[in-house]
């Protein structure tokens, strides 16, 4: 039995809601945590992987009175999973938290986005600010030219031998070789996703349970070349638009220069920045008590 048959829309079973979307053709998984008069939603990141890796969260944010709620994006973890490419875009993505926001009942709520999660949350804001009490941009840069530009600074991390041989590889554009895949897993990704050794069991199983296929549509086969469809993703020039609340995190060790979660802190009409100094990408984890002492400070002046 499915996910979906288990729990069908509008039936709550621990927290669960399954949430019809795209019109009603498939259903998204959300799971409720805590209660509070402030709700937050998670975009998780990817694109294609999973709520898991935010788990993190359930352990600081109903004990300080906030709702929040997990949702694992169409074809991800527990939703629907349709083998459907033209799906994957920022648009309907867009659309289907809105859609998620209706099926939950939310309104006046703050939409917290990390990494994709990010990029879609400020593509909510946009369009649908009017419905948000806040926002927090987490370790997502606001264009991919800016993404571009970090990148020389990780393969700088890199030995010299392995930064030869990702040259090597990605121009013959055989990213799925045993030995790209190497040095990203045993190289790059302790130093700028998560420095937490071992990687908490959260994030391996969110990496174990990713659907490649929406990663690969929308960002490529590479973390160093952008080929997906959203690739001229630019909203710098857009950022003025949002007027309430934000708060951006920015980590020194992250694949996202903290310079640019700074900056567009400034950019927005009512922005805050938090900076991780011994975090990555997942700084959730591997700078934890300064992630959550600023995200909490944050929402509690909603509140």
């Amino acid at each position: 039995m499915t996910q979906a048959e288990l729990n069908p829309p509008g039936i709550h079973v621990a927290g669960i809601q399954m949430i019809p979307v795209v019109g009603g053709r498939y259903k998204v998984w959300t799971k409720r945590f805590g209660t509070g008069p402030l709700k937050v939603l998670l975009l998780h990141g990817g694109p294609g992987f999973t709520h898991q890796y935010l788990e993190a969260m359930e352990s600081f944010l109903p004990q300080a009175g906030i709702e929040m709620y997990y949702y694992d994006q169409l074809g991800c973890g527990n939703s629907d999973q349709p083998d459907d490419l033209s799906l994957w875009t920022r648009d309907r993505y867009r659309e289907e938290v809105e859609e998620v926001r209706i099926g939950l009942g939310l309104d006046n709520f703050v939409l917290y986005g990390q990494s994709w999660g990010g990029m879609l949350s400020i593509e909510y804001a946009l369009k649908y600010q009017h419905h948000l009490r806040g926002l927090v941009i987490s370790n997502m840069t606001a264009g991919i030219q800016a993404y571009l530009a970090r990148l020389d600074h990780l393969k700088s991390l890199l030995s010299d031998t392995s930064r030869a041989e990702l040259d090597r590889l990605e121009a013959a554009e055989d990213y799925d070789a045993p030995e790209y895949q190497r040095i990203m897993m045993e190289e790059l990704y302790p130093q700028t996703i998560c420095r937490t050794k071992p990687w908490p069991e959260p994030v391996t199983r969110a990496f174990r349970d990713a659907n490649l296929a929406i990663y690969n549509e929308m960002q490529g086969k590479s973390e160093f070349v952008v080929t997906g469809n959203f690739k001229d993703w630019e909203s710098w020039d857009r950022l003025h638009e949002i007027e309430v609340p934000t708060l951006t995190i920015g980590a020194a060790h992250d694949t996202m220069d903290p310079k640019d979660l700074e900056k567009m802190a400034t950019l927005v009409a009512n922005g805050q920045y938090l900076h991780c100094p011994n975090g990555s990408h997942l700084a959730m984890w591997d700078d934890q008590a300064v992630y959550f002492e600023g995200l909490l400070r944050f929402l509690q002046t909603l509140t």
